[in-house]
């Protein structure tokens, strides 16, 4: 392994993990990553994880918001955050000079907010029209509804952003709640990428964070068992028809999750060449927007397919797609084809690595899971192995139609 693909791991005293990778460059980047998101909520604290990631910038014992958002914008770096499933993440880019400033503003924004009451009605007006956005935005909202269906009234199937009257609803009493519940520092991660040494971000890491009481907290998390595909269909005054099919798939951990990423990428993914792509996008015109996703969980997966299109020809489009999911569990990939989509796959991740902060993200979320961190040379090996009888198997499982839900927003026919 070459020596800048090298990650370094330690544990401080009271339970934070360390990641590190130097890299050569002038711009570093530095993550805080809590193992909790939305699925760890209860019913009635809904979209409560994604509201404390909006509110921690409102107020420091020692920072206003105004210092907050200026401390690294002053210097040309960035300061940002988001919540998912099962993480909730601080992030920041900077200047390699100014590691010192971005850990002490990460210390302070994560373990020292003061939630000020009139912030937080403030901010609750900013969430609402977050929410509302996404309702007037069918192809997004379809996302929503598709994982809302599919994980059938389980925590992993709840809006990340949660309901109007939950967020009305917030305290700052709850707040403090649900952190102490939650946010536990055994359930932390604290990474970096960038030109500096690991003693030396170990160092510094100790010097900001080493005084953090410890705090541990209980496995809230219900895992997910009890599938039932479904389909749905609901009427929309739109110009599009919108469309999801989708199922289980392998979780974050599973033998076959790399397997899963090549099928995914064949089918549907960024590339202009994708199966969908090509046969319903390109050759019939159908679909401006047709893409599929794999999102993978700590015990479970979502494999999904979305597509907007005309609504007079809705049916022709949903019966294409069937047909590319079908040549994927009966017809076993040739040699060369096989090979080109390992090469694509690999140049993705190439590419995607050129940018600190996504690899970085990636492998956090490794460590987060209990997985191994794995270098480049050890996933495009990984990818290199897979074989098309493991494809087909794999494209059996997961795309058999009697296991998929489908959810069709149908709008207004011309």
């Amino acid at each position: 392994m070459m020596e800048n693909e090298a990650y370094n791991i330690a544990t401080l005293p009271n339970g934070i993990r360390l990641l590190h990778r130097q890299k050569k460059g002038e711009i570093a980047h530095l993550v805080l990553v809590v193992g909790t998101g939305s699925r760890d909520e209860l019913e009635r604290e809904n979209g409560m994880a994604h509201f404390i990631e909006h509110t921690v910038f409102k107020g420091a014992k020692n920072r206003k918001p105004y210092h907050i958002l200026s401390c690294l914008d002053n210097v040309g770096g960035d300061l940002n955050a988001f919540t998912t499933k099962e993480e909730t993440c601080l992030q920041a880019s900077f200047l390699n000079r100014y590691y010192g400033r971005a850990l002490n503003l990460l210390r302070d924004i994560a373990f020292e907010p003061t939630f000020p009451e009139s912030e937080l009605e403030k901010e609750k007006e900013v969430v609402l029209d977050e929410i509302n956005s996404y309702l007037d935005l069918p192809s997004e909202e379809i996302f929503d509804v598709f994982e809302e269906t599919l994980f059938n009234e389980h925590p992993l199937g709840r809006n990340i952003l949660g309901t109007a009257d939950k967020v009305r609803g917030f305290t700052r009493d709850d707040i403090l709640a649900f952190r102490e519940a939650n946010y536990g520092t055994d359930t932390m991660v604290l990474a970096t990428i960038g030109d500096i040494g690991f003693k030396e971000f170990e160092r510094m890491a100790m010097r900001f964070f080493g005084e953090v009481p410890a705090h541990q907290v209980p496995d809230r998390r219900s895992p997910f068992s009890s599938y039932q595909p479904r389909k749905v269909e609901l009427s929309r005054n739109n110009h599009l028809s919108h469309c999801m099919i989708g199922g289980l798939a392998p979780a974050f951990g599973h033998p076959k999750k790399r397997c899963m990423v090549l099928l995914n990428n064949i089918l549907g993914g960024p590339a202009m060449n994708s199966r969908l792509s090509l046969n319903i996008r390109e050759k019939y015109g159908f679909a401006y927007t047709i893409e599929s996703q794999y999102n993978a969980y700590c015990d479970t997966g979502l494999f999904s397919v979305y597509m907007g299109v005309d609504p007079d020809s809705l049916e022709k489009a949903v019966g294409l797609v069937y047909k590319e999911l079908d040549k994927l569990r009966n017809q076993k990939m040739g040699t060369m084809q096989l090979h080109h989509a390992k090469q694509q796959l690999i140049g993705q991740l190439a590419l995607g690595r050129e940018s600190g902060m996504s690899e970085l993200l990636a492998v956090t979320r490794s460590m987060l899971m209990g997985e191994p961190v794995e270098s480049i040379p050890d996933i495009i090996h990984s990818i290199e192995v897979i074989t098309a009888e493991e494809l087909m198997e794999e494209a059996c499982e997961v795309f058999d139609r009697d296991r998929l839900t489908t959810l069709i927003f149908r709008g207004a026919k011309g």
